[in-house]
């Protein structure tokens, strides 16, 4: 089988794992270009990582042997570029969020669906072996029904993170700690308990950081199966600690954290599964391995070639958008909201 054929579009912080990650991919991925805006960028980038470097997105787009995009820009430049790939039957596979709301990210996923192109989202939480062995497990019913939900993302950002344009801003990156660091927590526990039914929430921003959205949010959480829980998530916990997933359950209670899985068993027994790994919660936000990357690169490529969907799909990911849109929309109107799962 001929190798998949992929264009990069965008080489910034982000970026770093997905290079790794598509070396240790090199027998089944070629790389077709590199591009981002900035020549210096995309030329050091290319020269770093042994990739070849592109003139334009839309050279990549009209290339026959590309398959697919890996768009990793800021969600600001991300729509124009789904389109496209898309209309030029390009798949596409994109950074997380998928755009800077819910309506934004609606928009994306249409024009993929329209097109008849796979649209995948990059939230690798839930290829860490812990987090599969969890979904495995609730699946089979092994664990009876989730009962309560804890969801903790106590993450320290620097104000030199914030400083750099445009991040933290609405017109940039769609708002704070929420869509930039807790959507992939948030991504997670959904796949895990299913849908949230309402909200109801706090965000704001401490005085350790000056930038225009939330730094802060806790809430309340009513999802449809019955369930409730609670929400913390910020980047103004010094120095950082691994966001954290605690569900309690008919016959036990499970702590997912750092890459492990523990589960307190009502009979007294304790099960630990997978190992403590560095997830990006401190002061250096690139602090974790690549091999979520490459799982998820890696189902996301064997899908284009089989004509199936991504274990991830844009559909799937605008059930976070959605919690985070209700979430922001509570605190903003202090008030208790309702999701629709339209």
């Amino acid at each position: 089988m001929k190798k998949f054929g992929l264009a990069v579009i965008g080489c910034g912080m982000g970026a770093k794992p997905h290079a790794g990650a598509l070396k240790e991919l090199a027998d089944v991925i070629d790389v077709k270009g590199i591009y981002a805006r900035s020549e210096g960028t995309r030329t050091t980038f290319a020269s770093e990582h042994g990739f070849a470097v592109a003139e334009s997105a839309e050279r990549l787009a009209a290339d026959p042997s590309v398959d697919a995009a890996l768009i990793l820009t800021p969600p600001n430049a991300r729509e124009d570029l789904v389109r496209l790939f898309a209309t030029n039957g390009k798949h596409v596979l994109c950074e997380k969020p998928l755009e800077r709301s819910e309506e934004a990210a609606r928009r994306i996923v249409g024009i993929c669906e329209s097109n008849g192109v796979n649209l995948g989202v990059v939230l690798q939480h839930r290829f860490r072996q812990a987090s599969e062995k969890l979904a495995g497990l609730l699946a089979s019913r092994a664990l009876g029904e989730i009962r309560a939900v804890r969801v903790d993302v106590p993450w320290w950002r620097d104000q030199k993170y914030y400083d750099e344009p445009g991040r933290g801003t609405y017109a940039r990156d769609g708002g704070g700690v929420l869509i930039s660091q807790a959507i992939h927590t948030l991504d997670l526990m959904l796949s895990l308990t299913g849908p949230v039914a309402a909200v109801q929430a706090l965000a704001a921003t401490t005085s350790f950081h000056e930038m225009e959205a939330e730094d802060f949010v806790a809430g309340g959480l009513q999802f449809e199966s019955g369930a409730v829980g609670s929400l913390f998530a910020t980047t103004a916990a010094f120095p950082g600690e691994a966001e954290s997933i605690r569900l309690d359950c008919d016959k036990g209670s499970v702590l997912l954290k750092s890459g492990t899985l523990t589960i307190d068993w009502r009979s007294g027994e304790r099960s630990v599964f997978g190992e403590t790994t560095t997830t990006g919660g401190g002061a250096d936000p690139m602090a974790f391995p690549h091999e979520w990357h490459r799982d998820l690169i890696a189902d996301f490529v064997k899908s284009a070639q089989s004509g199936q969907k991504p274990r991830v799909t844009g559909r799937d990911a605008l059930q976070v958008h959605a919690l985070i849109a209700a979430l922001e929309k509570s605190s903003a109107e202090r008030a208790y909201v309702s999701l629709n799962h339209s």
